[in-house]
C-alpha cells in the first residue's frame, strides 16, 4: 500500500476544492475546477474506501438543489488523519513480544560474555560463552584431554562410563524413551551450538549483528542448563 501516494492525492483534492471555492466566492465560472474535482473524485473515493471499507458508500462530491456543488472533504481530512497514524498503529497496537533479558542467561554464558557485550564485541562473547561452558564441562567431568564438539560428544554419549571416560546423564529413569530422546537431544544441541555456533565465532572475521548475537547466547544458554542439571556417572 502507497500510503505517500495516498495522502498526495488527497492533499491535491483539498488544494482543488480550495480554489474551486476561491473562484467562486468571487463569482467567477467555476468549470475547469469543477472537471478537476470530478476527474478526482474516483480515485479518492476508491482510498477513502480502501481506508474505510465498512463504509463501502462514501461519497465526497454531491449536488445540492439549493447551493449547487457540495464538498464533503470532512471524509478527506478523516482519510489523511488515518494514513498519518497507521505507522504509529502498526507499533503502539501490536501484541506485546516477550523479551530475553541478557542477564538471565546461565550464569556460564553472561558472565563470561558480558565485559565483550558491553563494549559491544558481539562475536567474541559468543566465544567467551562458548569456551566457558567447555571449561565448567570439563571439570564437571575431570577430562582435560578433550574440548569443544569433541568433548560434548564424549560427554552425553549413550555408551557406558569408562576409566577416564565419565559420562552425563538426564535425569530421571534411564530406561524411559523420554529420557533417552532428551539425552540424545542434548548430545545434538550441543555438538551443533559448538559446530555451527562456536567455530565461527573463533575463526570467522567480522562481527555479528546484536540480535543474531543474543540469539546465539541463548542457544548456549540452553546447552549451559542441560550440563548443569546432569549427573555424572562413572
Amino acid at each position: 500500500m502507497d500510503r505517500e501516494w495516498m495522502r498526495e492525492r488527497l492533499s491535491g483534492f483539498e488544494q482543488t476544492a480550495a480554489q474551486y471555492w476561491s473562484v467562486r466566492y468571487a463569482n467567477h465560472d467555476t468549470t475547469q475546477e469543477e472537471r478537476w474535482l470530478f476527474e478526482d473524485e474516483p480515485t479518492i473515493v476508491k482510498i477513502l474506501r480502501h481506508l474505510s471499507p465498512h463504509r463501502p458508500d462514501l461519497q465526497v462530491l454531491g449536488e445540492d438543489e439549493w447551493s449547487g456543488l457540495t464538498i464533503d472533504l470532512k471524509e478527506v481530512s478523516r482519510g489523511k488523519g488515518i494514513l498519518a497514524d497507521m505507522d504509529q498503529w502498526a507499533t503502539r497496537f501490536a501484541p506485546e513480544a516477550p523479551s530475553l533479558p541478557a542477564d538471565r542467561l546461565h550464569a556460564w554464558v553472561w558472565d563470561a560474555a558480558r565485559t565483550f557485550w558491553e563494549s559491544a564485541h558481539y562475536r567474541a562473547a559468543v566465544h567467551a560463552a562458548a569456551t566457558s561452558i567447555n571449561a565448567h564441562l570439563q571439570n564437571k567431568l575431570g577430562r582435560r584431554d578433550l574440548s569443544d564438539a569433541k568433548l560434548v560428544q564424549e560427554a552425553f554419549s549413550d555408551k557406558a562410563p569408562e576409566a577416564g571416560k565419565p559420562r552425563l546423564r538426564i535425569p530421571g529413569d534411564q530406561t524411559d524413551p523420554g529420557v533417552q530422546t532428551r539425552q540424545r537431544g542434548a548430545l545434538q544441541l550441543g555438538q551443533g551450538a559448538y559446530f555451527a555456533l562456536r567455530n565461527p565465532a573463533a575463526h570467522e572475521t567480522g562481527d555479528l549483528g546484536e540480535q543474531e548475537a543474543l540469539e546465539q547466547l541463548a542457544t548456549f544458554s540452553v546447552v549451559a542448563r542441560l550440563i548443569d542439571r546432569c549427573h555424572v556417572m562413572t
